[in-house]
Order: C-alpha cells, then structure tokens, then sequence
C-alpha cells in the first residue's frame, strides 16, 4: 500500500476516519414483504442488498438433501451498476461462485441447520455499489436478512475487513485502500463466542504483524455487532407499534 497516500502524517485516512474507525453503518429490515426474510445495509458507500427464502423442503434432487440438517445455499451476485467498470456477467463468474461459496461456509457455521432436517434455506446477496468490503457487507446484510426470517443462530454473524499501513493497523477498508496494493483480510466472526466463521487473506503478512491486523478486525466485528444489534431492536420496536394500533 501506498503509505503517504492512504495515511496522512496526522493519523487520518482518506475519507478522514482514524485506523480503527468503522465507517458509517445503515439498515434496514424487512424491505421485501414477498421473502421469508430480507435487509439493505450500507457499510460506508458499499451497499448490499440480502433475500432469504426458507426453509423449505429441497429443490432439485433428493439426493442434496441431508438428513440430520438443512442444506444452505448461497448466491452472490454485484448489479451491472455497482462499479464504474460495466460487466458483462454481473454473477455466475469465478469471482461470484467464490464469493457465494465463502457466504455459504461462513453461515454454516452460524445457523443452527440440525433444526431443520432435510430442508435448504436459500440467501441470495446482490451488491448494489461496490466501494471496498463487499464480502463484509453481504455478511451483515445477511445476517439482518436471515434474523428477519426468523432462523435461529448460535450468534449474529459479523464481518469487517483489515490492511496494514506503515505498521498502522486499518480496520474496515474502502477501495482505494483494499486496492492499494497491500495486505487485505476478511473476518467473520460470532462475537459472543469469539469463533471464527471464516477468515481470508490475500497478499503475505509478516507474522509479526498478523496478531495486530486480526485484532483490529476482531474489534470491528464486535463494533459491528452491536450495530446490527441496535437494528434488529428498532425494527422490533417498529413492529410492535405496528401490530398494536
């Protein structure tokens, strides 16, 4: 990473956060009345939209279903629009498949599938602008989808991204500073617990610097969590006015 672009002398980053600094978190429960559960979420400028269908008896084959637990399935897609370089295959790509199968292990790890034997639960995330921790925002927006659904978890499901700047610790990147060029590392965590869903890293790290960069993630996660907490508690207080007039 460039370090004199992306860190100035006085500590401010870009967009004039400090290092452990979350960008600004907005969402919203419950914006789709057709699904099981749905939410948008922005995470600074990044905005992803979550729809969850299920459970539901499994589609297709007999043979995908598990007995002793539902199946998840994930799919990822980014709109034609999100970024300023048009794509032809906004999913369905090798980037999109990875994404959607990083979404189904993290979620695996989360949903308390045993309940539902021989059913699938469906999530469907679609980024609707892309400006830096898109893995993240899908996570979270899923997270809030999926409570919406009223699937049981062993926690809310929490991710945040992390890079490394003249030996400064970045929490919850945008995309100039994961297109840096430098270390970028995604963190899912279920922070009650403090187990790790899922967890990527796509450049070397000197080993010096990992126990930094993950606790920096780490943090933001459980920043994140109390968020997404605070989101679910509104839009319950806004449902139980609802169901009482």
């Amino acid at each position: 990473m460039a370090g004199l672009e992306l860190l100035s002398d006085q500590g401010y980053r870009l967009d004039g956060r400090k290092a452990p600094e979350l960008r600004k978190v907005q969402a919203r429960m419950s914006v789709f009345a057709q699904a099981d559960g749905s939410a948008y979420l922005e995470q600074g400028n990044t905005k992803a939209l979550a729809v969850v269908y299920g459970p539901h008896e499994t589609r297709g084959s007999r043979s995908k279903s598990l007995h002793d637990r539902a199946v998840i399935n994930c799919q990822y897609s980014m709109a034609t629009f999100s970024t300023a370089e048009r794509k032809r295959r906004p999913h369905g790509d090798r980037k999109s498949s990875e994404m959607s199968l990083h979404l189904k292990q993290t979620f695996e790890a989360a949903v308390l599938t045993e309940l539902y034997p021989r059913s699938q639960i469906d999530i469907y995330v679609k980024i609707l602008q892309a400006d830096g921790g898109n893995y993240s925002a899908c996570v979270n927006a899923a997270t809030l989808a999926l409570v919406d659904a009223g699937i049981p978890m062993r926690d809310y499901v929490c991710a945040c991204t992390a890079g490394f700047v003249e030996d400064t610790a970045l929490a919850d990147l945008c995309h100039a500073e994961e297109s840096g060029g430098g270390t970028s590392l995604a963190l899912a965590l279920l922070p009650r617990s403090g187990n790790i869903a899922l967890l990527q890293m796509d450049a070397r790290l000197h080993q010096d610097h990992l126990s930094a960069l993950m606790e920096a993630a780490m943090t933001a996660c459980k920043g994140l969590s109390k968020v997404l907490d605070g989101v679910v508690r509104q839009h319950l207080e806004e449902v139980s006015v609802l169901t009482s007039e």
